[in-house]
């Protein structure tokens, strides 16, 4: 009988369901990826898959899984392949370093209105409201399951914010990122295991106190995310050291939680397995050029 049923659709109807179902399939396979011990096999892999969730998207625009799928995506890899690799490079070419980070920017901007996208498909014109009405907007946002939404969201649109630091407009959204980890917080703290909690642990860290920072509330957003993940994830250690401990020049802190971090157990597979791999990779690269990081 569904055979039949088939038969009768148009054709158009036909294609939106193979694409939606191929958008359903790709837009699942994250796991695959995160769990991979091959940093530099994802990376090749990578803006081929982003290409074809985009082509899909082409086809069909509130695909909520292709969009979510896109906004992560983009932001990772913009994060782990891009920028990370322009910090690595600029001791030697800057010039290559610097264009690096402005392809990085574009890329997290794509992300972000992916992001948007994704929330918008259930809160039609959430993103304008979210610059009139901040607390009324992010409040709309009340299912569990839009947290990994409003959390890449943020993660793009924070990425961005942090490598134009010279573009007010730009700047001027840093509240709207704030705001959407706060409800992703209150919808499931514990998404990621506690990953909300790294924006938090730079958020506050990264800000002087004049600016509304607070080296103690990204202690208690580092503490959280460590107790959350069971210590299992490296980011969190390696983002306090790389704030916080270089904003107060506290060298012995630094290298004890960038040891900690290289302690996290990347030989057993599981969902944060090429998450940490990349973060160890970047506490190495901090350990390496320590005596830069202090006066």
């Amino acid at each position: 009988m569904a055979f039949v049923a088939l038969v009768w659709l148009p054709s158009c109807s036909l294609r939106k369901i193979a694409v939606n179902t191929a958008g359903n399939a790709l837009a699942s396979g994250g796991a695959g990826w995160a769990s991979d011990d091959d940093p530099e096999l994802v990376r090749e892999a990578l803006p081929f898959a982003l290409k074809t969730m985009e082509s899909l998207l082409a086809e069909s625009p509130r695909h909520k899984g292709l969009l979510l799928g896109a906004a992560s995506g983009f932001t990772q890899y913009a994060y782990a392949f891009v920028q990370s690799d322009a910090d690595y490079l600029e001791a030697s070419d800057l010039a290559t370093a610097t264009a690096m980070r402005q392809r990085a920017l574009k890329l997290y901007l794509r992300a972000r209105d992916y992001g948007l996208r994704g929330l918008e498909v259930d809160h039609p014109g959430l993103g304008q409201r979210l610059t009139r009405d901040l607390p009324g907007a992010v409040a709309e946002v009340r299912n569990r399951d839009e947290v990994p939404l409003l959390y890449w969201t943020a993660m793009a649109w924070g990425a961005a914010i942090s490598l134009a630091k010279d573009n007010a407009e730009l700047s001027a959204d840093l509240p709207i990122t704030a705001a959407l980890i706060g409800r992703a917080l209150a919808l499931d703290e514990r998404f990621g295991g506690g990953a909300a909690y790294d924006f938090l642990i730079a958020y506050e860290g990264g800000r002087p106190s004049a600016a509304g920072g607070s080296v103690a509330r990204a202690r208690e957003a580092f503490e959280r995310a460590v107790e959350l993940s069971g210590g299992r994830r490296a980011a969190p250690f390696v983002t306090y050291a790389e704030t916080v401990c270089v904003g107060a020049q506290d060298r012995g802190e630094l290298e004890r939680r960038l040891n900690q971090a290289l302690a996290v157990d990347v030989d057993t597979p599981g969902p944060d397995r090429l998450a940490n791999l990349l973060a160890q990779r970047r506490a190495r690269w901090l350990l390496s050029r320590i005596d830069e990081l202090f006066i």
